[in-house]
């Protein structure tokens, strides 16, 4: 697995821990941004041919 891989990886895994820690205390502003990060980061991962489980 390629740094570029793990990196993209552990961002999304960091964007859901903190999509879930910002619904269950309310703070739609930040869900809504961190959605927007996980989006983009499948986006770009689909671009580079990286296979995404979640």
């Amino acid at each position: 697995m390629g740094e570029f891989t793990t990196t993209i990886e552990t961002r999304l895994d960091q964007a859901y821990k903190g999509l879930e820690e910002a619904t269950t205390s309310g703070d739609d502003f930040l869900a809504d941004t961190l959605t927007a990060e996980i989006e983009d980061l499948h986006r770009l991962a689909e671009d580079h041919g990286i296979p995404i489980q979640r």
